[in-house]
């Protein structure tokens, strides 16, 4: 088993606010692996999420964390959306933000979790360097990466990666590709054949998996362990907006789509107004993920889910506002 848990069951570390300590904790508490998401926290962020987490539970945690990409976007590509956006900021009352490129404090985190006692990191939008994962190693602290496909597991295997996450593009939010040029249309399945072929590593599967069935299917597929990430997005425990929990509950939206609308990066997400109308938006994370920022603040706080990212897999119409627990334990039953 890759991770200490009682359950092949890992909580999917959604950063930007449904990942709290709580939801960690819970999933924790009912057999499963709780993730802390360091993506857009603050090293002292990171530390006091990962403080709450152990004040709620003494189970071993893993924290997922972004690996930086290179700052080359198209300038004049993201002039141009962010002059398109005008409108939608005129109409919220809302500055666009700063289109800029930044590190999400890569190194001050890893220094940070390298003396932290977690069980697990994992990596995604890319692979660390081997020296980061020996790094890590002599801290005690297993590594897992994110993959999408046989070059990267590839890649991964000989950084030293102790597992593979392998995403399918059936996944909410972001997809993990390394390079994040273009959409990965692997469906689980094909990545988890794909990556079994080049890699001697336990594979925990990710991407549209909201039952037991799809559990067990992704299993028989050669993982050892499912990720699972929207179907938790309603618990109680989960740190959800409001306008984002009512988008799912009452399926306002009828498809999900991969986008770069918001972020700059692709990723699939409810097909709300603004992913539809800005299908065309240029590549640059995360710089256009800073632009838009305010928008998607101000409309989620006017209680709006027409302009807010709104991730989501595939599955997501089997949602549930459910606790976590309950979540966990069905699917866990079927297996």
């Amino acid at each position: 088993m890759t991770v200490p848990a009682r359950l092949p069951i890992v909580q999917a570390p959604m950063a930007g606010g449904p990942s709290t300590p709580e939801l960690a904790a819970a999933v924790t508490g009912a057999g499963g692996f709780g993730y802390v998401a360091a993506g857009y926290l603050s090293p002292d962020a990171l530390r006091t999420a990962l403080d709450r987490t152990r004040a709620l539970t003494a189970a071993p945690v893993g924290v997922n964390v972004f690996v930086p990409g290179r700052p080359n976007a198209d300038g004049a590509a993201i002039a141009n959306y962010a002059a398109s956006l005008q409108p939608e900021a005129e109409r919220l009352g809302a500055p666009l933000g700063e289109p800029r490129w930044e590190d999400d404090a890569y190194p001050a985190k890893l220094d940070l979790l390298a003396r932290a006692g977690v069980h697990t990191v994992s990596f995604t939008f890319g692979c660390p360097t081997a020296d980061v994962v020996a790094r890590l190693h002599s801290a005690g602290v297993r590594v897992a990466v994110t993959v999408t496909s046989a070059d990267e597991a590839t890649t991964a295997a000989a950084a030293g990666a102790d597992s593979l996450v392998v995403q399918g593009t059936e996944a909410g939010g972001h997809q993990g590709t390394f390079a994040g040029v273009t959409p990965n249309r692997a469906s689980l399945n094909e990545a988890l054949a794909s990556v079994r072929a080049v890699a001697d590593l336990p594979l925990v599967a990710t991407g549209g998996i909201m039952t037991a069935a799809d559990a067990v299917a992704a299993m028989e597929a050669g993982a050892v362990a499912v990720q699972i990430g929207t179907a938790l997005l309603c618990t109680p425990e989960a740190g959800t907006s409001a306008p984002y929990r009512r988008a799912l509950l009452e399926r306002r939206y009828s498809e999900t789509v991969v986008t770069r609308a918001f972020s700059g990066r692709w990723a699939r997400g409810l097909a709300n107004r603004f992913a539809v109308e800005h299908a065309d938006a240029p590549a640059g994370y995360p710089q256009i993920h800073h632009l838009t920022r305010p928008l998607r603040a101000a409309a989620a706080q006017a209680g709006d889910p027409d302009v807010p990212n709104l991730w989501a897999g595939t599955g997501w119409s089997a949602i549930t506002d459910d606790d976590a627990a309950t979540i966990v334990r069905r699917i866990a039953a079927g297996l």
